[in-house]
C-alpha cells in the first residue's frame, strides 16, 4: 500500500472534500491546490496520476491531527469535529438532490427543428398494458422415490 492508497482512504473513511483538505494543509503552511489533489487521487495508470510524496502526506497527517484535536491554545473534541463534518456532507447531498429535483424541465434549449416523426418514436396507447412473459421453468413436483402417507 503506497501513500497515494492511504491518503485515499483517509479521505473516504472521514468523508473529506477536496475543499477541506486544502484547508487541512494550510493549517501546517504547506499549499496544495485541487488539481494537484486530484492528481493523487487518481488511477494509476491514467495519464495524470501523480504519486504522493511522503511530504505531503505527513503534512496532511499533521494538519489533521490539529484539525481534528486542535492546537493546546484551543483544543478541540474530535468526535464532535467529524460529526459536525458529517452532517455538513448529508446537507450538501440534499441539497444536491433538491436542486436537481427543484429543476423545471423548461430550462432546456429549445431546438429550431421541427420534430420530425419516425417510426421508432411511435409511443404505445395509454391503455396498453404489456403482457406478462410465460414462466421459463415449468411447475413441476420432485418425487424422492419414497413413498408418502398422504
Amino acid at each position: 500500500m503506497n501513500n497515494n492508497d492511504v491518503f485515499k482512504k483517509l479521505r473516504v473513511a472521514l468523508q473529506l472534500r477536496d475543499d477541506q483538505i486544502v484547508e487541512i494543509m494550510e493549517l501546517v503552511d504547506f499549499r496544495v491546490s485541487k488539481a494537484e489533489l486530484g492528481a493523487f487521487f487518481r488511477n494509476a495508470d491514467h495519464p495524470n496520476y501523480m504519486d504522493c510524496g511522503d511530504q505531503v502526506l505527513r503534512n496532511f497527517l499533521n494538519g489533521l491531527i490539529i484539525h481534528l484535536r486542535g492546537t493546546k491554545e484551543e483544543p478541540k473534541n474530535p468526535q464532535e469535529v467529524l460529526a459536525k463534518n458529517k452532517t455538513a456532507v448529508k446537507n450538501n447531498k440534499k441539497s444536491f438532490s433538491a436542486v436537481k429535483q427543484d429543476k423545471p424541465k423548461t430550462d432546456r434549449p429549445k431546438s429550431n427543428k421541427p420534430k420530425t416523426a419516425k417510426a421508432d418514436d411511435k409511443k404505445p396507447a395509454k391503455n396498453f398494458k404489456a403482457k406478462k412473459p410465460a414462466p421459463v421453468v415449468e411447475k413441476f413436483k420432485f418425487k424422492s422415490g419414497k413413498k408418502s402417507d398422504s
